[in-house]
């Protein structure tokens, strides 16, 4: 599939977005991540790229599958927020 130098231009500006709300998130914690935080976000990310990605191409079950992929990354991620708060007795 081609796209337009247009499309491609958005395509990376979502990637990078993406990557970037990624580093900005891991970077709010003060103590390491669990494993439940860093997957969860990863999968948010890929999630959002795939929503968006389907969203410019025009790929309407691109799209879905990215959504409920985004949306079970921030379940995991919020799962393991849950851990961490314990674990901090907070």
């Amino acid at each position: 599939m081609k796209f337009t130098q247009t499309e491609r231009y958005i395509l990376s500006a979502g990637v990078l977005t993406a990557l970037c709300s990624f580093g900005a998130l891991a970077a709010d914690h003060e103590a390491p991540m669990n494993k439940d935080q860093v997957e969860g976000r990863v999968e948010e990310t890929k999630g959002k790229v795939k929503e968006v990605t389907g969203k410019i191409i025009d790929d309407k079950g691109m799209e879905v599958e990215g959504n409920v992929q985004k949306n079970l990354g921030k379940a995991q991620k919020g799962y393991g927020d849950i851990k961490q708060d314990i674990k901090e007795g907070k």
